[in-house]
């Protein structure tokens, strides 16, 4: 009688075992604990073009392009990254480069690492504490893509349709959780 019964128990408890290594091995992917441990150090050179590929900008009035600047970039907005989620530091900054293009420039950034983690400029208020973790992607937002590292200076190219003065902060956004990890109010030069 003896072995009849742990025979019926085997099968069972080898499906609970089965679900839960499936459960952890899906929490590990969701999740991705070990980037808490992990830093990744970026430290690109201030730019001073965005590529050769945009349209110049228009002048005032003349609808002719305007003249490219012989000088280097020009801050049009910036503001100091505070804490959401996880601890963020740094300076965002929002630069008219001498093409007429602009780029949104992440200086001295350090914040934890973290699965899915996106650069957004949007137009929502920069809330401190809880409230402002989940509101950057209500409103009007444009992903300037993934963050390269977690760690250094990096640079990201607004793209040539969008209006920058349309925008009043930068989200360092965690896309699969829809929270903000630090952000920053852009006050304009």
């Amino acid at each position: 009688m003896g072995r009849g019964r742990s025979a019926r128990i085997r099968p069972w408890m080898g499906g609970v075992l089965l679900a839960a290594v499936a459960a952890a091995g899906l929490g590990l992917y969701w999740f991705q604990p070990w980037k808490l441990w992990q830093d990744e150090t970026v430290d690109e050179a201030l730019p001073t073009t965005a590529g050769a590929s945009r349209a110049p900008a228009q002048g005032p009035s003349s609808g002719k392009p305007a003249a490219p600047s012989a000088s280097g970039p020009v801050t049009l907005a910036s503001g100091d990254l505070i804490s959401h989620e996880h601890a963020t530091s740094g300076t965002v900054e929002l630069l008219r480069l001498p093409d007429g293009s602009h780029v949104v420039r992440l200086a001295d950034l350090d914040t934890s690492n973290g699965p899915d983690l996106r650069v957004l400029l949007t137009d929502a208020p920069v809330e401190e504490g809880r409230a402002g973790w989940h509101v950057f992607d209500d409103g009007k937002h444009i992903g300037l893509g993934k963050l390269k590292g977690n760690k250094g200076s990096q640079n990201y190219t607004v793209p040539a349709h969008v209006d920058p003065a349309r925008y009043r902060s930068i989200s360092i956004w965690c896309d699969r959780f829809d929270v903000s990890f630090g952000a920053a109010e852009l006050a304009r030069a």
